[in-house]
C-alpha cells in the first residue's frame, strides 16, 4: 500500500511508520519538521503545515491516510477535502469523546458535545472537539473511514511521561510512594499495539469506530509497580498511600501521580472502556513486562537532567512519605522489596 501519515516523528506516528515499514508498505509523512528525523523510522518526508498550504501534498494516489494529529474540526475538514480520493482515511481519536462518568464505555455510547460556554483551548474541549473531528471524517469518507479511540497510550518515546514515571521511579530504587489500593484497576495500551492494530485494520479493509486500549479490569496498579520493580536496577520498598491522604495533601491526579484517578473524581468509565470489538478484529497485546522493559531501556537513554512532564519530584515524594509515616507511625510497612 501507499500510505500517508499526517504526523510520524514523535510517538504514535513513529510507531505507525515502523509498523508500516515492517509490513512492506510505502510510507510518506507530512509534518512541519519541528522534530528531528535523525532516529525516526525511514519514510518519504514532505514538510508542510496542514493548517496552511497543502499544495505540496499530493491529493491522489493514497491507498490510506492515517491522521494522528487532527484536533481542530476545521483543520481535519481541510485535510479530508484535500485527500478525499484516498481509499481509507483512518483517524486517531480518543476515549475522551465519551462521558467518562458512565460505568462502561462502548463504541455506541453517547459522545460528548461541545458546550457553548467551554473555551476551545481548555482541556474540557479536547473530547468534544475530537468527536467533531470524527464526524467530519464520517461525512467525507463514509464507509471508507476508520476511527480508533485509544485510551492512555504508553511505551518507548512517550513525550508525556504519564507511564514512563513508574519504570524510571522503580529503577532509582529506594522507597516508592504508590496510590492505594494496590488492586485498583488501570487501563492503557502499548503504542506499538495501537499501531499494529491500525495497520492490520487498514490492510483487511476493517472500518468503523473501535476502542483501542487495554483489557478492562485486567491490570492493577500493583501489577504495574511489580513489573517496574522486576525491570529495575535497584531494590525498592513500596508504601501504598491512601486516597484520602493524597487528596488531603493536594496530590494532582494523573499527571503528578501518573495512572492515579481518585474514586471521588467520579470517572469510572475512564478505566473501563470495552475493547471487545477491537479484539474480535485482531487487537493483540504484548506482555506488560515487555512494555515496561522497553520503556525503561528507552528512558535510560534520556538526559537525566531533562525535566519530566509527569510524576512526583523526589522532594515531593519524600515530603509526602514523611507526612504519611508521621500520621501512621503505628502501621507496618505496606510492602518491602
Amino acid at each position: 500500500m501507499n500510505v500517508l501519515v499526517l504526523g510520524g516523528t514523535v510517538f504514535l506516528g513513529r510507531a505507525l511508520v515502523a509498523s508500516l515499514n515492517e509490513r512492506g508498505h510505502a510510507v510518506t509523512t507530512f509534518t512541519r519538521g519541528v522534530h528531528s528525523f535523525d532516529d525516526v523510522p525511514a519514510a518519504n518526508r514532505i514538510l508542510g503545515d496542514r493548517d496552511g498550504d497543502l499544495s505540496l501534498l499530493p491529493a491522489d494516489g493514497w491507498d490510506a491516510v492515517i491522521d494522528t494529529s487532527g484536533y481542530r474540526p476545521a483543520i481535519v475538514r481541510k485535510s479530508c477535502d484535500h485527500l478525499r480520493g484516498a481509499n481509507c482515511y483512518a483517524f486517531v481519536s480518543t476515549i475522551s469523546v465519551y462521558d467518562e462518568t458512565q460505568l462502561e464505555l462502548r463504541e455506541d455510547s453517547p459522545l460528548k458535545a461541545l458546550s457553548a460556554d467551554v473555551d476551545e483551548t481548555s482541556p474540557e474541549a479536547y473530547g468534544p472537539l475530537k468527536a467533531q473531528c470524527e464526524q467530519v471524517v464520517q461525512e467525507t469518507f463514509g464507509a471508507r473511514g476508520l476511527v480508533v479511540r485509544p485510551g492512555l497510550i504508553v511505551g518507548p518515546h512517550d513525550p508525556t511521561d504519564r507511564f514512563t514515571y513508574w519504570p524510571e521511579r522503580a529503577d532509582r530504587g529506594g522507597v516508592i510512594l504508590a496510590p492505594s489500593p494496590p488492586q485498583r484497576c488501570v487501563q492503557f495500551i502499548d503504542v506499538r499495539d495501537v499501531a499494529d492494530f491500525l495497520v492490520r485494520a487498514i490492510e483487511r479493509g476493517t472500518r468503523g469506530p473501535f476502542n483501542v486500549t487495554g483489557r478492562p479490569r485486567a491490570t492493577t496498579m500493583s501489577n504495574v509497580v511489580d513489573a517496574c520493580r522486576r525491570s529495575a536496577r535497584h531494590d525498592s520498598e513500596v508504601v501504598w498511600v491512601d486516597e484520602e491522604f493524597l487528596v488531603l495533601h493536594g496530590v494532582g491526579p494523573w499527571v503528578e501521580l501518573p495512572l492515579w484517578i481518585p474514586s471521588s473524581a467520579g470517572l469510572p468509565g475512564f478505566t473501563n472502556a470495552s475493547v471487545a470489538s477491537a479484539l474480535s478484529h485482531g487487537l493483540a497485546f504484548r506482555a506488560l513486562d515487555v512494555t515496561v522493559r522497553d520503556t525503561l531501556e528507552w528512558a535510560r537513554r534520556r538526559d537525566p537532567d531533562e525535566v519530566r512532564k509527569a510524576g512526583l519530584s523526589a522532594e515531593r515524594e519524600s515530603t509526602l512519605l514523611e507526612a504519611w509515616r508521621s500520621a501512621h507511625s503505628d502501621r507496618a510497612p505496606s510492602s518491602a522489596g
